[in-house]
């Protein structure tokens, strides 16, 4: 694991109750990156901070709703708000997934669900899960475009691990 700044932990129970407790201390975190280590961030509410926010909503509903599946459980969640990136960590001992079976979704159907890691996947520049206990989904985003790896429309997320699939 490669930290960019101070880490900030945060373990809440894996229900939807606890989503916006989990979401409100990562939007307050995307306000830490892009500084210096002993100064308060900047007040913003940019493109880039929505996008995490929504990116990071999106991976916490998937833990909740699919991986615990309305059984007990708590979902760790580890941000590290460096000078030049945020990486989010959502770690979960519920059910894994085979990320590599999940389709691209029909954007022309409109569908009302199933669009949790193209989010995910278009609005971070990286994204990695591990399948098994613990499972582990890790996400970064840059401040510096440049940083970003160039993507196609195509690409898959990067499994590195296999488990059962969610259905």
């Amino acid at each position: 694991m490669r930290y960019h700044g101070a880490v900030i932990h945060l373990r809440v129970p894996g229900t939807l109750r606890y989503r916006d407790l989990a979401v409100r201390v990562v939007g307050s975190a995307c306000k830490l990156v892009g500084t210096p280590d002993e100064t308060t961030g900047p007040i913003r509410n940019t493109q880039w901070d929505n996008e995490v926010v929504s990116a990071f909503g999106e991976a916490f509903n998937n833990a909740a709703i699919h991986s615990y599946d309305g059984k007990p459980g708590d979902v760790d969640i580890e941000v590290d708000a460096g000078v030049s990136a945020i990486t989010i960590r959502l770690i979960d001992y519920g059910k894994s997934f085979a990320i590599e079976e999940v389709p691209l979704p029909d954007l022309d159907a409109l569908p009302e669900s199933g669009l949790g890691l193209y989010i995910i996947r278009s609005f971070m520049d990286e994204v990695k899960y591990v399948a098994g206990s613990p499972n582990v989904l890790s996400m970064t985003k840059y401040l510096d475009p440049a940083r970003r790896q160039v993507r196609q429309p195509s690409d898959r997320l990067q499994d590195s691990g296999g488990g059962d699939s969610r259905q």
